[in-house]
């Protein structure tokens, strides 16, 4: 059936990645193409999602209401930028805007245009962020174009206007003029112009909704919503803004949404449904009138072949599908459709997401990479993200922490449970951004941990409700959020992986994941590290933090009380299966949030020392022995992160390497840092490896686990100015691991952030690795030495 496409979208996105190139369009065409008659609002349906060609500043305080962008917060700082228009040369430009005063504080906060508005790295996505540049706006009853004012007629008690923001090239410099017209009139009502060097308009464009730095205050102080009562605070509605000139480069590849990415496994499940395909697409939050179904295709030679519809989730904004019985000897093409309906009959608009679903890797090594942590002031970590393209994994895993609560700045909203949801999306959605591309052609698996449900940490107990008290969300235990919002993070994470071993939830009626996959000859068991782990308010660590213990005379041995949990009855009954059945697969892996010994002596600082950390898997120590016992029978390598701090250590129990070993990976991007300094603390070791690197051997840990440290990646202290610069030095990279089913050996690498995989050179990886494990030595029987 032929489906009506509104005229007045412009185009229609093919496919996310490969839209027209109208950008490098040097015909008759280009110029008409730089425009952009943004009345897309008009025809929107009332909802969260301002559009593909737009990221707004917080997602959660901004609306499509009354066929406008309206800014639901009288906090400062609020704004919306283009994905689809830069400035980047000294040319005539042209903005329009036509701007609502809904509420104002006795002195209007203002609001209009930003330009000029860029990171260190000047990159689009970086650019969103950054608070800094020209305003250009209505404010009270004055035109503000950055240093300079000028009276607007009856500008006091107007409740629209419309603002002209245009720009003129003059030698190396830019004049520009913003000018002010009744709405209805069309009579100008003021004018201010003022000349700027032509470096200071290169970036993002976007409108803002608050200049004044009494609004921004005011913001700080409640990252919700600031008081209406502050000084300089207003709140518009936007419509109709319109961005056109030479001075733009156009990019529509840049759009972002509705669809945003997609995930999906691919897993043998050893019955008759053969391999199952599970696939997530993620949208941004729609409306209550916008269409909620998405549909998946795949392609059968020539043709597209419709495998159904999945409903989105009205909390998470995931459509989820599970495919039995899949092909998995070919690879297949896939694509996602979302079709958006308009309002007023505007007809719909076709939005299409496409990926490859790989075959499975069969007579050759399985190679997969594996990430954590990933603090934004690195965001978009495009090193790391351009050399897992130049990679072409087989898997990607991320361990964890794929949020930090301060990403895209605004701070975090613990309720009610639907703004707290929203918060937590528009932060994940910063995750996708980044990795979608390798995403789209790669199975991932994605755990949740405790930043991403905005705890510093997690100790789960089951899914109890936490009793906050005076302690904060790091050291009291259960889950500070409610249950809907906890569950909202783990289907953006985790609904596309493998059907879980046991699906009944925990308490509050939380979600649980732990389960396994079959893929390329490898099994993988999916646990969750923390979700049943106990909390530190059930011991006494003495002074300070409860999950810190900084005084080194300290025995720890007192914190092993009878009753405590690391995994859990559940998933300790799921390991003991798992590690006896090898049906379909000859090697095993176990992916968690973290390793399972205290393998870092400072934190925070070069001088921050800790005897131990409860919030690592060395403690509680009686359960986390257990758990390494359980998992030596199936000769796995745990791949874990969270640390900041890549390690790749063994385990032992009752001896020194009797048991498994780890590979903790770097951080996507270090915030927080840890190092392990045993040497420079004199602590006792035996057995230093060949290669006689510092700070590895044999070490009883903190806790009193025996732990074989073979190679530690200590970083420097993160001073740079450049995001980049500064994510190398705090020891940030990724991991990769490659899974020879026929030798029987992991290939365990582990490279730095600011480098080129491709480019051979020796310094691209942490000391100590690669290095190359075999499978018996998992269960205690070295080969080295």
């Amino acid at each position: 059936m032929k489906r009506k496409i509104s005229r007045r979208t412009g185009l229609k996105l093919m496919t996310a990645g490969t839209l027209m190139g109208l950008a490098s369009r040097d015909d008759a065409s280009a110029a008409a193409a730089r425009r952009l008659k943004n009345d897309v609002w008009t025809w929107t349906h009332d909802r969260v999602f301002l559009g593909g060609q737009f990221w707004a500043n917080p997602m959660e305080d901004w609306r499509v209401s009354e066929g406008g962008a309206e800014c639901l917060s009288m906090g400062g700082g609020r704004s919306v930028h283009s994905l689809t228009h830069q400035v980047t040369e000294n040319g005539d430009f042209t903005m329009e805007v036509i701007l609502t005063r809904l509420e104002a504080s006795k002195t209007d906060g203002g609001a209009g245009f930003r330009i000029g508005i860029r990171s260190e790295i000047n990159e689009y996505r970086s650019n969103c962020f950054v608070q800094k540049g020209i305003n250009a706006g209505w404010q009270g009853d004055q035109l503000v174009l950055g240093p300079k004012t000028g009276l607007v007629k009856d500008g006091g008690v107007l409740k629209q206007v419309k603002l002209t923001l245009k720009g003129v090239p003059e030698g190396d410099k830019c004049v520009l003029t913003l000018t002010a017209y009744g709405v209805d009139s069309r009579a100008e009502l003021g004018a201010v112009s003022h000349t700027f060097e032509a470096d200071a308009i290169l970036g993002n464009v976007s409108i803002a909704n608050n200049f004044a730095a009494g609004a921004v205050a005011g913001a700080k102080k409640n990252a919700n919503k600031a008081k209406a009562g502050a000084a300089g605070a207003g709140r518009y509605r936007f419509q109709n803004w319109d961005l056109y000139g030479a001075a733009f480069t156009v990019t529509p590849q840049h759009c972002f949404g509705p669809l945003l990415w997609s995930m999906y496994s691919l897993s043998d499940s050893r019955t008759n449904e053969g391999f199952v395909l599970k696939l997530s697409a993620l949208t941004a939050p729609l409306g209550a009138k916008d269409n909620q179904l998405v549909e998946l295709m795949v392609k059968k030679g020539r043709e597209w072949e419709s495998l159904g519809t999945a409903k989105l989730d009205p909390d998470a904004w995931v459509a989820t599908f599970r495919i039995p019985k899949w092909d998995a000897k070919q690879a297949t093409p896939y694509k996602v459709v979302y079709r958006e309906q308009h309002k007023d009959g505007g007809g719909e608009t076709l939005y299409e997401w496409t990926g490859n679903i790989k075959a499975n890797p069969e007579g050759r090594p399985l190679r997969m990479a594996a990430l954590t942590c990933q603090n934004d002031y690195g965001f978009p970590y495009a090193p790391v993200a351009e050399n897992l393209l130049k990679l072409d994994p087989d898997l990607v895993f991320f361990s964890g922490d794929q949020i930090y609560e301060n990403h895209g700045g605004f701070g975090i909203i613990r309720e009610p449970s639907e703004r707290a949801i929203l918060n937590y999306l528009r932060k994940f959605y910063q995750h996708g951004w980044a990795f979608r591309e390798v995403m789209r052609n790669a199975p991932t698996l994605c755990l949740p941990d405790d930043h991403d449900v905005f705890q510093g940490n997690i100790w789960g107990e089951g899914g109890k409700k936490m009793d906050v008290g005076d302690s904060g969300a790091s050291s009291k235990g259960g889950y500070i959020e409610s249950a809907r919002m906890v569950n909202a993070v783990h289907k953006t994470n985790v609904a596309h992986h493998p059907d879980a071993y046991d699906p009944k939830p925990v308490q509050q009626d939380i979600s649980v994941y732990y389960g396994d996959m079959v893929y390329g000859g490898v099994g993988f068991a999916i646990i969750a590290d923390r979700q049943w782990k106990s909390g530190p308010e059930h011991v006494q660590t003495g002074a300070g933090r409860a999950d810190h213990v900084p005084d080194p005379n300290f025995d720890t041995s007192t914190l092993d009380k009878p009753g405590l949990v690391l995994l859990g009855e559940r998933q300790e009954e799921f390991l003991k299966k798992w590690a006896q059945d090898w049906r379909g697969h000859t090697l095993k892996a176990v992916l968690s949030q973290t390793v399972f010994a205290n393998v870092a002596t400072h934190h925070g600082a070069p001088d921050g020392y800790l005897k131990a950390d409860l919030d690592s898997g060395s403690w509680p120590q009686t359960p986390r022995n257990r758990a390494v016992e359980i998992m030596r029978p199936s000769m796995a390598l745990h791949i874990n992160g969270d640390q900041h701090l890549t390690t790749l250590t063994q385990y032992g129990v009752d001896k020194q390497r009797d048991s498994n070993w780890s590979f903790c990976t770097p951080a996507i991007s270090a915030g927080y840092p840890r190092w392990w300094r045993p040497d420079e603390l004199k602590m006792p070791h035996q057995n230093r490896p060949k290669h006689g690197l510092p700070d590895t051997g044999e070490f009883i840990d903190g806790f009193g686990n025996k732990a074989y440290v073979y190679a530690v990646g200590n970083p420097a202290v993160g001073q740079a100015a450049n995001r980049y610069e500064k994510a190398h030095e705090k020891g940030s990279g990724f991991g990769f691991i490659t899974f020879d089913t026929e030798k029987k050996t992991y290939f365990i690498e582990s490279f730095r952030f600011l480098i080129d995989v491709k480019d051979g050179k020796t310094t691209n990886q942490f000391p100590g690795w690669p290095m190359t494990i075999q499978q018996q030595e998992n269960r205690g029987e070295n080969v080295i030495g």
